[in-house]
């Protein structure tokens, strides 16, 4: 056994969310079709560079208000799918809270290896922090989110100063079973930089809050990682709260940010409310 009684089979099944949800490609197909609305009906800047790399880019959209605070989102896909343009509708329920929105772009693996992913992303959310004025915002109100693999780097990432608070989104936080499993074929982690990016084996002494949410129709790993992550935090005396998301899967918990009145979006709300 691999892991957790385990086998490769039942590991690679264990972490496989397309799979697992039947009508994942007409979900991800919508994605598109309401992210490129997004792009064409919002004040928005695209394609903002934030290092020298061609994948280090970011959207900002901006709401209304000067001064607002910004939700810095990284999107998933195993750290190795996706980019940016697939989730611009994520900022339609921020942006109706009167919050901006950037949503950041990374290298994918193998072109980057996990250091190096998490790297990015922490110069992005600093090229924020020093440029957000130019643009209206307030550099001094970024919260930071992310899904899957986006949700692990928001976890990463937690830490820097620049940082307010985070959403962390059906993630992973131990990357042991990753490391094991099929997703390992283009991340190439050892057990060294497994441990080093497992956000769970690296709690902090203290860090601005965290809500760790999870849909709980994903699948039982899944949820399992955001159980243990939660409990983790909380043990640890870290500000956290564990937000199960009731009937959610893995694609259709993000429903609950993208809308004006989900739940993320609120717990959003009152945590930068709260600020």
């Amino acid at each position: 056994m691999l892991f957790r009684g385990m086998d490769r089979a039942q590991l690679d099944a264990a972490y496989n969310n397309s799979a697992a949800v039947e009508n994942y490609a007409a979900i991800k197909l919508e994605w598109s079709r309401r992210s490129a609305r997004v792009r064409d009906s919002r004040r928005g800047h695209l394609d903002l560079v934030y290092g020298s790399a061609p994948r280090q880019r970011l959207d900002l959209f901006l709401a209304d208000d000067r001064g607002a605070a910004t939700l810095a989102f990284i999107h998933g896909g195993y750290w190795q799918r996706n980019d940016k343009s697939e989730y611009s509708y994520i900022a339609e329920g921020p942006l109706a809270h009167g919050f901006n929105v950037a949503v950041v772009e990374y290298t994918l693996a193998p072109d980057a290896r996990m250091d190096q992913i998490v790297g990015e992303v922490g110069l992005a959310l600093g090229w924020l922090a020093a440029h957000l004025a130019e643009y209206g915002a307030d550099p001094g109100l970024i919260y930071v989110s992310g899904h899957s693999a986006g949700g692990h780097l928001t976890a990463m990432t937690i830490g820097l100063g620049v940082v307010r608070g985070g959403l962390a989104v059906s993630g992973l936080y131990d990357l042991a079973p990753i490391r094991l499993s099929y997703l390992n074929a283009k991340l190439g982690l050892d057990a060294s930089e497994a441990r080093r990016n497992s956000p769970i084996a690296h709690l902090l002494a203290q860090a601005a809050p965290l809500v760790i949410a999870y849909g709980t129709s994903e699948l039982p790993e899944l949820c399992r990682q955001s159980v243990a992550y939660a409990s983790a935090w909380i043990d640890h005396g870290l500000p956290s709260r564990l937000l199960p998301i009731e009937g959610a899967d893995y694609f259709t918990v993000l429903e609950s940010l993208a809308a004006p009145d989900g739940v993320l979006t609120n717990a959003l709300a009152e945590m930068i409310g709260n600020d």
